[in-house]
Parts: structure tokens; sequence; C-alpha cells
């Protein structure tokens, strides 16, 4: 039973993983457009030096801390669990 929960697992994995390079991909491929709608052969155009708009540092900090400490908090219950599984194991035998 425990080969099959470990290479569940991994499946479960690959295909995040997976979900995740699609996802991404469209916005890795994109180029810009040439303006005389033709293939971009000619001059590119130039790349803006200021982006307007986007998400403060401050909110980027805030999400990665909350993702931290969620990633923490379970890593501890699934420690806890899993101490008392074996536990439970133990005194059986």
């Amino acid at each position: 039973m425990n080969r099959i929960q470990r290479s569940l697992a991994v499946v479960a994995g690959l295909g995040g993983t997976l979900l995740a390079l699609t996802a991404g991909a469209p916005a890795a491929l994109a180029t810009i457009p040439d303006p005389g709608g033709g293939p971009a052969s000619g001059p590119q155009l130039p790349i803006p030096a200021v982006v307007i708009g986007g998400m403060p540092g401050w909110q980027i900090t805030l999400i990665a801390l909350g993702a931290a400490l969620l990633a923490a908090a379970l890593a501890v219950l699934l420690d806890r669990a899993s101490s008392r599984r074996r536990a439970a194991l133990r005194s059986r035998s």
C-alpha cells in the first residue's frame, strides 16, 4: 500500500509540474507584434522602461510571508500526525 501511495504522489507532483509549465508557456512565448502586420523581421519595437501598475513590494512580501507560515504550519501538522501514527503502530506490536 505504501508503494502505491508514493507512486500516486509522484504522479500528482509530475501532473502539477506539467500544469504549471503549460500555464506559464503562453506568457513565456509571447513576442512583440510587428506594427506592419507581417512577421517581425524588421526593427523591433522598443521595450518600455517603466512598467505602470503591478503589485507593490509590501504586498508581495506579505503574500510570501503568508505562504511560508502556511507551509510551516502544514509541515508541523503532518509531522505530528505521522509521529502519532508511528506511536500507534509501535503500541500494537
